[in-house]
């Protein structure tokens, strides 16, 4: 997908209500695009790629034939949903008491399921 169809999508990602942040980082954990501060860039950046690690891990002990697709957390303040790729990971933080949320988890998992972060400039 090319650049101006990424930033497309997190336009139409941020555009929801209750939407408060959107990272993409590389498989390294290193990040390539943030709407949040650069401190808490790299904290999420940093925290959310062991988490995610850590998730996929577990669910490929448990079946070897399985994959992580998606990781939602819910916390007292937020909510932190994480769609790897191959390639990239799509974290965004969202407001769970706004009243739009429900749709921003199924676009997250179909921008990053759709390899939308590879750059064809």
């Amino acid at each position: 997908m090319a650049a101006s169809e990424v930033e497309e999508t997190l336009k139409r990602l941020q555009s929801h209500k209750g939407v408060e942040a959107i990272l993409i980082v590389n498989h390294d954990g290193v990040p390539l695009r943030s709407t949040m501060t650069v401190e808490q860039t790299k904290k999420y950046a940093e925290h959310m790629s062991s988490l995610c690690s850590i998730a996929r891990s577990a669910v490929k002990q448990v079946d070897g034939t399985n994959d992580l697709t998606f990781l939602r957390v819910r916390t007292t303040k937020n909510e932190v949903m994480i769609a790897p790729d191959k390639e990239f990971m799509l974290i965004v933080v969202q407001n769970p008491h706004a009243e739009d949320t429900a749709t921003v988890a199924p676009l997250a998992t179909a921008a990053a399921g759709a390899s939308a972060f590879d750059d064809d400039e």
